[in-house]
């Protein structure tokens, strides 16, 4: 049986927040990164950080972007380059209100599904990077990102795509603006 994998996506300019959000303090963690690779651990074989560089404070293996570019999609074609891995679970490190009840549902999609990635999709639409990727993505990835082309949208539209649908968005919820972050420091101190 297949290992599972987890990557936490953790390299983006976080322009909208003015700061890397990746090392923003949450849940009691010093950062934000910290807390999610913590809550993922116990559910995943393997956790994975990926990003431009190893800029945290605690031990965890970093899959370092091989572009210079920041995009999810360099994230992507890094980790299939890196890991020896057929499918790996995706998630934004500014998503931290995804469940583990979720991922689960996710997973047991996937046992059913010859798609190339399975997305959860809330009431806000598809979620790409909460996701299970297949390595089958990574000849599209690379053409995209040749072509400059970095939206994730474009790309999944060219690939075999399978969705699960949450009637909620809470677990979705991304901390992209300095008050979506001391809204979610908020609720998650309550």
């Amino acid at each position: 049986m297949n290992k599972k994998v987890a990557v936490i996506i953790a390299g983006g300019k976080s322009s909208r927040m003015k700061r890397d959000k990746a090392l923003l303090p949450f849940g009691g963690f010093s950062t934000l990164t910290e807390y999610q690779y913590k809550r993922l651990s116990p559910f995943f074989d393997e956790v994975y950080i990926s990003a431009k560089s190893n800029k945290f404070n605690f031990s965890v293996d970093i899959i370092e972007d091989i572009y210079e570019v920041s995009s999810p999609l360099v994230a992507i074609v890094s980790i299939f380059k890196t890991l020896d891995s057929d499918e790996v679970f995706i998630l934004s490190v500014d998503s931290p209100f995804v469940s583990l009840n979720t991922i689960k549902d996710i997973y047991e999609e996937s046992k059913i599904s010859n798609s190339d990635v399975i997305l959860a999709k809330s009431t806000n639409g598809v979620e790409p990077l909460c996701a299970i990727y297949r390595k089958s993505v990574l000849p599209l990835a690379e053409e995209k990102l040749s072509q400059n082309r970095h939206r994730l949208q474009s790309f999944l539209d060219g690939l075999e795509c399978s969705t699960i649908e949450f009637e909620s968005s809470r677990d979705f919820i991304n901390l992209n603006y300095p008050q979506d972050y001391q809204d979610a420091s908020i609720v998650d101190s309550l």
